[in-house]
């Protein structure tokens, strides 16, 4: 499969690993990120999920 048939995600975490690769961060930090990235996009999930539609 060729990255421009991929899905978004996919194309989303390669651009993300690139990003975070060419900036040298360091891998525990990246995780550290990711979890608190993660925890807020949940949320956000969940609200909208619980949000009462019209």
């Amino acid at each position: 499969m060729s990255l421009e048939t991929a899905p978004e995600e996919v194309k989303l975490a390669v651009d993300l690993i690139m990003l975070l690769e060419e900036n040298a961060i360091a891998p525990q930090t990246v995780l550290a990120a990711l979890a608190i990235v993660q925890k807020d996009f949940e949320k956000k999930l969940d609200e909208k999920n619980a949000s009462p539609r019209c």
